[in-house]
């Protein structure tokens, strides 16, 4: 199958990363990592000014009512210049959970919202600046109030415990008799898996541009035959995680759905944290400090591989998919 994004697509993903490009992302993500998350706000208004945050809300309510490949365009930008915040709850998660809650197009037109979803979403992503706060209980969607805090290997991803109440919102079983969260689930895995590629793709460019400059005995490092192997492998890894990300996207509402979201989030965590490790070795002792901007994306991709679910989750829903075919 030969995957092709539309002329409209590429723009897309153009303006966002035009956007991205010129706001210093990589200072906004530092700033929200210490709570200073004004400008980290500021740059959420615009972005939800380019669709961002309506793409999976229906026109009814406000939203554009796109397709999950052009969420999946998206969120690659997203991951490419490590922009924080809660945006895998509010723009993918609660807009299909909720299903045709009033809710939605708050969120649609801007509005911030997150979700704790146990086991495998433990705690809220920056409850505190989030207008909405959710909890996922038994398959529906609960309100909840946020509670204390824990740290993440990324210090961008700020965690909150949230308390249920007592009022249901949404994630009524569907007229197939699924509830909508596990849909809306299956497409958090798939954005987050969008950002794991983003992430993979900065560390891979910032790498190879290094390369290219860093001189040891007269020779760029680039030149060397092992750093080339090195780079190589990430690329190719990469290179195999994105069609099985798009083809996820096309399949999100087949029988199919979730060996082929688990398939593509195992494929670029794997990619991702590849192209992490490689960037690190290649970069040699700058890349372990904290203030290179190397950092953003390491610790990031190392707190996406288990975000939506672990490696292992997945690799067992492949398993247990591929053995039920047998």
């Amino acid at each position: 199958m030969r995957f092709e994004l539309t002329d409209e697509q590429t723009g897309f993903a153009a303006a966002i990363d035009k956007l991205l490009s010129s706001s210093d992302a990589s200072a906004v993500a530092r700033a929200w990592s210490v709570d200073d998350t004004g400008p980290g706000l500021a740059l959420w208004k615009q972005l939800a000014g380019l669709g961002v945050n309506a793409l999976l809300t229906e026109e009814a309510q406000g939203g554009a009512g796109a397709e999950p490949i052009d969420m999946v365009v998206g969120f690659e930008q997203l991951g490419r210049h490590a922009v924080p915040g809660p945006w895998v709850e509010s723009a993918v998660f609660l807009p299909v959970a909720l299903g045709s809650d009033e809710a939605v197009g708050a969120l649609a037109a801007g509005g911030i919202g997150t979700v704790c979803a146990p086991p495998h979403v433990p705690y809220a992503l920056d409850a505190d600046v989030a207008e909405q706060v959710y909890v996922v209980v038994d398959g529906v969607m609960r309100g909840a109030t946020t509670g204390a805090r824990h740290r993440s290997v990324d210090p961008t991803r700020r965690l909150f415990e949230v308390v249920s109440t007592s009022s249901t919102t949404g994630g009524q079983p569907t007229t197939g008799g699924q509830p909508t969260t596990d849909r809306a689930f299956d497409l958090a895995v798939l954005a987050t898996s969008a950002q794991l590629l983003g992430c993979g793709e900065r560390l891979l460019a910032d790498s190879v541009s290094y390369v290219k400059q860093r001189k040891q005995f007269g020779r760029e490092i680039g030149s060397y035959q092992a750093i080339k192997h090195h780079l190589a492998d990430v690329r190719i890894a990469l290179d195999f995680a994105r069609p099985l990300i798009q083809g996820a996207a096309l399949t999100i509402d087949s029988p199919d759905r979730a060996r082929d979201v688990s398939a593509a989030k195992v494929a670029v965590a794997e990619a991702a944290y590849l192209a992490a490790r490689t960037g690190l070795q290649v970069h040699g002792a700058i890349g372990y400090t904290a203030e290179f901007d190397l950092s953003l994306w390491i610790t990031k991709v190392r707190a996406l591989v288990a975000a939506w679910g672990t490696p292992a989750y997945h690799r067992g829903r492949v398993l247990a998919a591929l053995t039920g075919e047998r």
